[in-house]
């Protein structure tokens, strides 16, 4: 695992965190509400995050090792197919961003049929009684459908390994860091900011960036 691959993860993660204000935006709002009143919000913002970047880590483990297993089988070995699929859905997720085709909303549905068995399950955490109750609360939304995660779990597929998809989800989820604590704080010129139109497009433009070296790396 290369140091240009965890800082290229932390950066989509960085880049495509202006899809979790649509995403999220409501997530963040109910939120505020679960914390006890009177409470400091920042201690049950960082348990609730430590939880969704576990989620991300323990799938993109999973889909690592998942991807090993289909390295192992000699037919495939030498033919960069995982890496191919991982920029294609790179590029997806670069037009979703930008409002080009909305084609991972499609998934994000078929994720959703999943989603409602496990939403219910955090109910039983609100209203938090202290910040711990945000960790497993973290932990369920991070299985949250959203076609940004979907497409670097595609990425965690092709890395080779358990250990190198629970890094690329590790780092790309401590990109999402930044817009989700924008969003609790309610800092709104950021807000603002990140959700401009002109924004999503350079976003989306990076995005394509990335999926473009993948290939490149992939075939050369």
């Amino acid at each position: 695992m290369t140091s240009l691959s965890i800082a290229s993860a932390f950066l989509i993660g960085l880049a495509g965190s202006v899809h979790c204000f649509g995403m999220c935006g409501g997530v963040v709002s109910a939120f505020s509400f679960a914390v006890p009143k009177g409470a400091k919000q920042w201690p049950y913002v960082v348990t609730y995050n430590i939880g969704r970047i576990f989620s991300y880590t323990l799938l993109g483990a999973f889909t690592g090792y998942l991807g090993s297993m289909v390295a192992r089988n000699d037919l495939l070995a030498n033919l960069p197919i995982l890496q191919t699929i991982s920029a294609l859905f790179l590029v997806a997720m670069a037009c979703y961003v930008g409002n080009w085709w909305r084609g991972l909303h499609y998934l994000e549905r078929a994720g959703a049929k999943l989603w409602r068995f496990i939403r219910p399950l955090s109910k039983s955490l609100l209203p938090f009684k202290n910040p711990l109750y945000a960790l497993p609360y973290g932990v369920i939304w991070g299985w949250l459908p959203c076609g940004l995660v979907y497409s670097t779990l595609t990425w965690s597929l092709a890395s080779g390994s358990a250990a190198n998809g629970a890094m690329i989800m590790l780092f790309f989820g401590l990109g999402t860091l930044p817009a989700l604590i924008v969003m609790a704080a309610g800092v709104e010129s950021l807000k603002t900011l990140l959700a401009n139109p002109k924004t999503r497009q350079v976003v989306a433009l990076c995005l394509l960036g990335f999926a473009f070296h993948m290939l490149w790396r992939a075939y050369s």
